[in-house]
């Protein structure tokens, strides 16, 4: 715990944000656990953080949606809106990106004040507390994931590797979209069983049983997309093999070393798609509105802890304690 200097607009269009709630999110966990992702390398100290909802606090001269008292979930992503991505449609990628929580580009939301461009803050409405509007973000991940699939899911078989908060997340918005049959894989027995609360047709522990069988025996034609949200090689290797020819492999997970390695003679013989996930894009507004529709996001939480309990919380998460899901951090 540091104390720092509560930070000023610096643009017109700036808004100060109080942070009210923050979710311990994977990515969180692999700076925690292995200092750096891929070649984005932690230099410490360093607040991660990038799951949040606050309350808008002070805005700048340009600012017109929002204003102060708002509750607002917040994009994490800062892009330019010059570079070839963001005029291509893509500020997920864009050449500039700044990402709350990411070593090099800003500091994360770990913290009782942040400052952010008005176009990252978006509104809620009553049906939203803090806790649900900190969601918005992990489920903007799975939106965008199933959105990628491009497939229209009904009548669709359908396999999620791993059931933390973004394989909930993608099972979620799944049966929002009508798909008929979605298995998931997922060793930690209370996920299983979450996973079940919130629609999965058939859960298994990929360590107990053989995947590519059991998924045989239920659907011969074998699976038309399956998405892999654990980040695990070995989750990888049985997903290959459940796919139909034709079929699609979404990677959502971030491995933790960066890399995989593919069995492309299966994957070349049944030209199997495979389709990276990078965040997500324009998909807030679409995230709140399944909320608004019913969608519960907010089963996931299971743990709540004070900011002073933070270091707690990432042990908790990181190993995998006390059934925890989706661990929040709450401000006053």
């Amino acid at each position: 715990m540091t104390d720092r200097p509560k930070p000023v607009l610096l643009n017109a269009d700036d808004v100060l944000i109080r942070i009210k709630t923050v979710g311990v999110c994977g990515s969180d966990i692999h700076y925690f656990t292995h200092g750096k992702i891929g070649t984005q390398v932690v230099e410490f100290p360093f607040a991660v953080g990038h799951e949040c909802s606050g309350i808008i606090e002070e805005v700048g001269s340009a600012v017109t949606r929002v204003k102060p008292g708002d509750l607002i979930a917040v994009d994490p992503s800062v892009h330019c809106g010059t570079c070839d991505q963001c005029l291509a449609g893509r500020p997920h990628t864009c050449r500039k990106n700044r990402f709350l929580g990411c070593p090099g580009q800003l500091d994360g939301c770990l913290t009782e004040y942040i400052v952010m461009p008005e176009f990252t803050c978006f509104t809620l409405s009553p049906r939203f507390d803090a806790t649900t509007a900190a969601l918005i973000e992990p489920l903007t991940i799975g939106t965008y994931s199933v959105e990628l699939a491009k497939t229209d899911f009904r009548n669709k078989t359908v396999g999620i590797f791993g059931s933390g908060p973004i394989g909930l997340s993608v099972l979620m918005v799944l049966k929002t979209m009508g798909a008929s049959n979605i298995l998931c894989f997922e060793p930690l027995e209370y996920r299983r069983k979450k996973a079940s609360d919130l629609g999965a047709s058939y859960v298994f522990n990929p360590f107990e049983v053989n995947p590519a069988m059991v998924t045989l025996e239920l659907e011969p034609l074998l699976l038309d997309v399956v998405f892999d949200c654990s980040g695990e090689q070995r989750a990888i290797d049985d997903a290959v093999n459940l796919i139909k020819p034709g079929g699609k492999l979404i990677l959502v997970g971030i491995p933790p070393d960066g890399k995989y390695l593919l069995n492309m003679d299966i994957l070349r013989r049944n030209e199997i798609s495979i389709h990276n996930v990078r965040r997500q894009n324009h998909c807030v507004e679409k995230s709140i509105g399944l909320v608004e529709n019913g969608l519960p996001v907010e089963q996931m939480v299971t743990h709540h802890f004070a900011p002073e309990d933070t270091q707690k919380a990432f042990e908790i998460v990181s190993e995998y304690q006390n059934g925890v899901i989706k661990a929040m951090i709450n401000f006053s």
